[in-house]
């Protein structure tokens, strides 16, 4: 298990110890317009917005010694170690220069969570949950999608199953402590990004 995170094993990753970290996770399911909404709050609220998927991507296609064991394990469908993924995000973080992120898809699972925790040391401000009906999401990836295979209703529906068993435990998790902000993500955009815009205010005064 130790050979895992070698590449980032002599590198001391941890934030300064006075400086305030904010972090937001973003969840919801497939076609809850997360990636619209996410891309609104960087332009208007400073934050940095990182995907622990396209980190993982880049990583794969990287040629890393980590790139390469990332690409062997989905290969062979397995679910990368935690640890792998939120190492990923604290570099991507730190190197960043920022102190305010939106964590985009992630924790996944309640492993996640507590990995990113754990390695390191933060909490999440809150959990930005974009609520959606199942029926509405599906809606929009067909349209969305059409033509493309990976977006049938099958494949659609296992993502939809996948999500509501692994990822809605975190946000039960977070809901116990408060820490939820729930958003009605079945209206338009624009008013989306309103009950958004409300939600962030309080960062608004630091806004780049």
């Amino acid at each position: 298990m130790g050979t895992m995170v070698d590449a980032s094993k002599d590198i001391d990753w941890s934030f300064p110890g006075d400086k305030k970290i904010t972090v937001v996770f973003v969840l919801g399911g497939p076609g809850s317009g997360k990636g619209t909404q996410c891309a609104n709050i960087v332009k208007h609220f400073g934050f940095t917005h990182l995907s622990a998927g396209d980190l993982l991507r880049a990583e794969k296609k990287s040629g890393s010694k980590n790139g390469t064991m990332i690409q062997n394990m989905m290969k062979e469908g397995k679910i990368v170690p935690s640890e792998v993924t939120v190492k990923l995000l604290q570099k991507a973080m730190l190197e960043s220069g920022n102190d305010k992120f939106l964590i985009d898809g992630f924790p996944r699972n309640e492993e996640n969570r507590a990995a990113f925790e754990n390695v390191t040391k933060i909490e999440p401000e809150f959990v930005l949950f974009f609520d959606c009906p199942e029926e509405e999401m599906e809606q929009r990836l067909l349209n969305r999608n059409q033509g493309r295979d990976d977006d049938n209703i099958e494949t659609i529906r296992k993502r939809f199953k996948v999500f509501v068993e692994s990822s809605l435990p975190v946000v039960e998790y977070y809901d116990s402590k408060g820490k939820v902000r729930k958003i009605d993500a079945a209206k338009p955009v624009d008013e989306v990004f309103k009950a958004v815009e409300v939600i962030f205010a309080p960062f608004n005064a630091e806004a780049v």
